[in-house]
């Protein structure tokens, strides 16, 4: 007799878990009708049942045993909202060792141990989704796996942290402090009471670690990943790249040349015509260049119960619809390609350079003799005065040049008597003639 229904066991039932639920209790019929079986959740993984919650109806389903999830043979799928990397490491690897799908939300697991995970899947024919571990309610993951299966992907660009979005939005609009705009960020909720995750550009490396690994087909890791944070930026930073025609972001960035790829995380200007400089607030954004298709931008809310819930729901329709057909685990594929990392000489970028100097007669010409001097030239070059008598302010944005010949540059400078210091340096990307 055909099965009507398939049973899941959900791990976690705080925001995002309670947002599955809703959205599987309030569409179900639309979803039978997508998938042709009923979702069924059996048993919700808590760590109490006493907690009072929003949802009630389920109270019957709690447990706070994982193996009455794991080892319960009529549970399919595991749907994992848990987050962290223990136990949610060794929960999803005991499902599929157990024959179960898993769908996860977890960009801290996937980004560390994603390759393991693809692997074990493959080895057991079952699926695996993520959609949700980047980007909130965005389908960027299934349009790489999906979408572009027939292209290559060179480059991806994105903002992939809306906290750190919100707050340089922030700045630049109102022209505020970086540290008055954090603390508005955390009395809105938008911003943790330890920000350090979101603000040092940890939470973006790991998105992107995630985008790479799937874009490009290797197994990339989280040290893989260049990452610099926001809590350097300053309003005069973002009022000096406006001036130049920039906004500033924090922008994630993985990008192949040939085989050899880079991935970074770091603030950096984009120019004002480039559709990322318009998402502003807590948005999301990625833009996703292919051989074949050109360019492409996919745009969203980066986070929240229900843009993260429906991601996580998506997935599960389609494990349903894969197992009605009886084809999962075929679209399962851990990295396969080898993994060649660029190293400083390849990177190739512009730049946005604001240094401290002595306001005397010649010192500009030195400066830009140091940077010819080392392979760098200039696109544009603004001197202003600076807040201390006697010295002066000189901003550049360079020509294409190489990572390496920049550090050799700005280590120069640091010992320059007419230099007082280095203010700023970032990345310029997004232009029409990179």
């Amino acid at each position: 007799m055909e099965k009507e229904s398939i049973k899941l066991g959900l791990m976690g039932f705080g925001t995002v878990g309670t947002g599955v639920v809703r959205i599987i209790q309030a569409h179900q019929d639309d979803l039978q009708k997508q998938t042709g079986l009923g979702i069924e959740i059996a048993k919700i993984l808590v760590q109490d049942r006493e907690k009072s919650r929003t949802i009630s109806s389920l109270e019957n389903r709690l447990t706070t045993e994982p193996a009455e999830l794991l080892d319960d043979p009529d549970i399919e799928v595991i749907v994992e909202v848990i987050g962290g990397i223990h136990p949610a490491r060794e929960y999803i690897l005991a499902a599929l060792e157990r024959g179960k799908h898993v769908v996860t939300a977890n960009k801290d697991l996937m980004a560390l141990h994603g390759a393991e995970i693809l692997n074990k899947a493959q080895e057991k024919g079952c699926d695996v989704f993520y959609e949700a571990s980047v980007a909130g309610g965005i389908p960027i993951l299934r349009a790489l796996v999906e979408g572009f299966s027939s292209d290559r992907i060179t480059k991806m660009m994105g903002i992939v942290n809306g906290t750190t979005n919100y707050i340089l939005s922030k700045m630049s609009q109102e022209g505020a402090d970086y540290s008055d705009v954090l603390k508005e960020a955390q009395a809105l909720g938008y911003a943790e009471a330890n920000p350090e995750s979101d603000v040092e550009g940890f939470d973006a490396a790991r998105k992107m670690a995630i985008l790479a690994t799937l874009g490009f087909r290797v197994p990339m890791k989280l040290e893989d990943v260049d990452v610099k944070g926001i809590s350097s930026v300053s309003k005069e930073d973002i009022a000096y790249g406006k001036q130049l025609g920039y906004e500033i972001k924090l922008l994630g960035l993985a990008k192949r040349d040939g085989e050899a790829i880079e991935v970074s995380v770091q603030p950096t200007m984009v120019p004002k015509s480039h559709p990322l400089a318009s998402v502003n607030g807590v948005f999301n954004a990625v833009y996703v260049h292919g051989e074949a298709v050109g360019e492409t931008m996919f745009y969203g809310p980066g986070a929240g119960e229900l843009p993260t819930a429906t991601a996580v729901v998506s997935d599960l329709v389609t494990v349903v619809k894969n197992s009605k057909l009886g084809v999962n685990g075929r679209g399962t594929v851990a990295p396969y390609k080898e993994k060649i990392l660029k190293d400083d000489s390849q990177k190739q970028s512009k730049y946005f350079l604001r240094i401290v100097v002595a306001d005397k007669r010649g010192v500009l010409a030195q400066i830009t003799q140091l940077l010819a001097d080392k392979n760098i030239s200039l696109e544009q070059v603004i001197q202003q005065p600076y807040s201390k008598g006697g010295e002066a302010e000189i901003i550049m944005v360079t020509h294409l040049a190489a990572k390496s010949d920049m550090d050799r540059v700005i280590a120069y400078m640091e010992q320059m008597d007419i230099v007082s210091k280095i203010a700023s340096c970032y990345r310029v990307e997004g232009g029409d003639k990179e």
